[in-house]
């Protein structure tokens, strides 16, 4: 994605935070300017047109913001790039910590209406409903491995032909990039006035191991845009 184009799209996606307060604007802002995956979501067009997003952990609803903005500027005939956006996605998502997810309605309902449901709750026990993908951005390895395994199986369970599961995990297999990654996590928690939870991690091959055993095609792609980190990205598709 060319820079003119991502400062575009990086205004469009953040304005509607605005009006939530300094913090949850430049929160906002500088997660979707510093942060690959937002725009690699559009780059490797993950996710399908007309889609029904479950997004797991949504925080303020960061993943809506970005793709509907994208997709409001190419209506709009300004969109530069050869990958187009997907069209007419819709959103629901559900978060942990209540005030985040009450943020992003604030925020995107507004402007997209009821493309954008998001909730508190937590994500173990969330309905899946009708859904063609599911999206876990940095919060997986939040809960045991057990109740990973519990929760991609409902995923998975929930996917029809051609539905896709995206997340971003770290690599634990990575060394000290891994650590550093760890270390990083944990700042950014305690700055959101989270509490500084344990985590269970893996290494990348057997992240991949667990998703195709259920029967998950599955692509990988380092998401550290030559920072120190290990995080990686992670397509699963069902097959047609």
């Amino acid at each position: 994605m060319q820079d003119q184009l991502k400062k575009r799209l990086l205004d469009a996606a953040s304005d509607p935070y605005r009006g939530s307060g300094v913090f949850n604007y430049r929160w906002a802002r500088g997660k979707l300017a510093g942060d690959p995956i937002f725009a690699a979501l559009i780059d490797e067009a993950v996710f399908p047109d007309n889609a029904r997003v479950l997004d797991l952990g949504c925080g303020r609803g960061l993943l809506a913001a970005w793709l509907l903005a994208a997709e409001r500027l190419a209506a709009r005939g300004l969109w530069s790039a050869s990958t187009v956006p997907p069209k007419g996605l819709r959103f629901r998502g559900v978060e942990l910590m209540a005030r985040e997810a009450d943020c992003g309605n604030r925020a995107l309902q507004p402007l997209h209406g009821d493309r954008v449901q998001l909730q508190g709750g937590d994500m173990r026990a969330a309905e899946m409903g009708d859904v063609d993908a599911v999206a876990i951005l940095d919060v997986l390895h939040y809960i045991p491995h057990v109740e990973q395994e519990r929760l991609l199986d409902r995923i998975r369970g929930a996917l029809g032909s051609g539905g896709v599961f995206v997340t971003r995990v770290g690599d634990a297999g990575s060394g000290w990039r891994f650590a550093f990654s760890q270390f990083v996590d944990r700042c950014i928690s305690f700055a959101q006035g989270h509490r500084i939870a344990p985590t269970w991690c893996r290494p990348l091959a057997d992240w991949v191991s667990v998703l195709e055993s259920r029967g998950f095609s599955v692509q990988t792609r380092a998401m550290s845009a030559g920072t120190p980190f290990a995080n990686v990205m992670v397509v699963a598709r069902v097959g047609k």
